[in-house]
């Protein structure tokens, strides 16, 4: 990636985001990530069907997509996600650890989300990341 493309685009972006629910009681979250014009990424997951498990299902998935767009070069462990009331609203909150060349770091991140909470896990998700990540990319060969 040249040093001008980075400085247009330093942080992925959210592309696409698939939720389906079965019958059977489980669920199922797809996450399409994009950095600059050409490069995307996917992640899913798979989890049950309640709302603890749906966003957890969510988050997931846009940590496998993150993942797979630093091409191993850093891992994540989702700790949990939590729906809280603050403020009038819904505060989706998500801890994470990142793992990198020997290191760990905690990471919180969060996201106001009235009514759609799996939408809001993944954008949570992005938004406990996006340093990290942009750190990554920034190192990345031109």
């Amino acid at each position: 990636m040249t040093q001008s493309a980075f400085a247009r685009e330093e942080r992925l972006r959210f592309v696409d985001f698939q939720f389906t629910t079965s019958p059977n009681g489980r669920c199922r979250a797809e996450v399409t990530l994009g950095f600059g014009a050409d490069a995307r990424w996917m992640g899913s997951a798979e989890g049950l069907a309640s709302d603890a498990g749906e966003m957890r299902c969510s988050a997931e998935a846009t940590l496998h997509a993150i993942e797979a767009s630093a091409g191993g070069a850093i891992s994540f462990e989702l700790l949990g996600v939590k729906a809280v009331r603050a403020f009038d609203t819904i505060v989706l909150i998500v801890s994470v650890v990142s793992r990198e060349s020997g290191q760990t770091h905690r990471l919180v991140g969060s996201f106001l989300a009235d009514q759609e909470h799996t939408r809001g896990a993944a954008l949570a998700i992005l938004n406990a990341t996006n340093r990290v990540m942009g750190n990554i990319f920034a190192r990345e060969p031109s």
